[in-house]
């Protein structure tokens, strides 16, 4: 059993990872369509669906979904949730490591071969998934500790860089009371998603104590604001749009002249490709047991470790097809449907969640 303290590390870990990711591009492609009042919007839900979640899966103690579903629900329907729930963590997943080898192939090496960097990514993630989840959170904690510093260190470099436009941010702020739009609501909320990968590490919890829990909203609005205005503080309010990934843009026009490393970048990018690849295997992780928990015996059993190969090896090819029939434009698309379908799904589960309580509470 762990303490609750990796509640935090796993909702830091994909807020800090989203900093990069789709998350950047949809609230600058409607910076002038209502990003601000979205931001707080997406605040205020992420809170709800935070509190409900929790909550809602404390009532099970030492249990994940596939337990909770299995005993709660008819066969059938929670069979086909966590085929579902587990196609969707998986494809969060993909989603990350596709962005990830583009990154790679457009700023660090053009020369190299896409196939051999998803082909490196796909290794250490299905070997690292396959690990116990309590040694994944300690493998988080250990990664979150060594680059959370590096990353507050570029942040204070960045917003004290002479370069740093404040006019341009200022500019943004006029739009404030401009009608939000739900893409942006969704892909923001997109922040606070990390604590639903409690669906399986809830199992090492041997009580969630949630007494600090309301520092979380207050940290994805303050993540949310710092990835919405760096890049347009830097860019341009009319520019930024014209980079894909801002924040790697950005991170290449910041300069360490008493460093090591004089180019940002590099180091950025090592920062966060450890940060990619351990929310990658903490997705691909909650995913392999929600699959694994679809096929649980009636006595209770799982399959065993061989049978974890059974799910990642067609996921990992999936991931190699679907890669070779992405360009830019699709996979930029790809992503703003699962963050859009991903909220109204987040609202279902929790749905379920409760309606499953409520069911075991009637048993007793």
């Amino acid at each position: 059993m762990v303490s609750s303290k990796y509640i935090y590390y796993l909702f830091l870990v994909n807020a800090l990872m989203n900093i990069i990711n789709f998350v950047p591009r949809v609230l600058i492609f409607t910076r002038f369509q209502g990003t601000l009042p979205s931001i707080f919007i997406s605040t205020a839900i992420g809170a709800l669906l935070l509190y409900g979640f929790t909550k809602g899966i404390a009532g099970f103690k030492g249990q994940g979904l596939p337990e909770i579903f299995n005993a709660n629900l008819p066969r059938f329907f929670s069979f086909f949730l966590l085929i579902m729930y587990a196609c969707f963590w998986f494809s969060a997943g993909i989603i990350t490591m596709l962005s990830f080898v583009d990154i790679t192939v457009r700023y660090i090496s053009p020369d190299i071969s896409p196939y051999a960097v998803i082909i490196g990514f796909l290794l250490l993630s299905a070997i690292c998934c396959r690990l116990s989840s309590e040694s994944i959170l300690y493998g988080l904690e250990t990664i979150l500790f060594l680059s959370t510093p590096v990353i507050i260190y570029m942040l204070v470099k960045a917003f004290l860089n002479p370069n740093f436009s404040w006019d341009a941010v200022l500019q943004i702020v006029t739009y404030m009371w401009t009608k939000p739009k739900y893409v942006t609501v969704a892909g923001a909320t997109f922040i606070f998603s990390g604590f639903f990968n409690l669906a399986i590490f809830n199992r090492n919890f041997k009580e969630l104590k949630t007494r600090y829990l309301w520092t979380i909203p207050l940290f994805g609005l303050v993540i949310l604001l710092i990835t919405f205005v760096v890049p347009i503080g830097y860019q341009g309010t009319v520019g930024v749009e014209n980079h894909v990934y801002s924040w790697f843009s950005t991170a290449d026009s910041i300069r360490m002249e008493l460093f090591i490393i004089e180019r940002v970048l590099f180091l950025f990018y090592t920062i966060y490709l450890m940060i990619s690849m351990l929310s990658t295997v903490v997705h691909w992780h909650v995913g392999l047991e929600l699959f694994k928990g679809a096929f649980q015996s009636k006595s209770g059993k799982l399959p065993g470790k061989k049978a974890d190969w059974w799910v990642l090896i067609p996921f990992s090819i999936a991931t190699i097809v679907i890669m070779n029939f992405l360009n830019q434009v699709r996979l930029g698309q790809i992503g703003q449907w699962f963050l859009n379908i991903r909220l109204i799904n987040e609202f279902v589960l929790l749905a379920i969640l409760f309606y499953a309580k409520k069911r075991s509470a009637k048993k007793t």
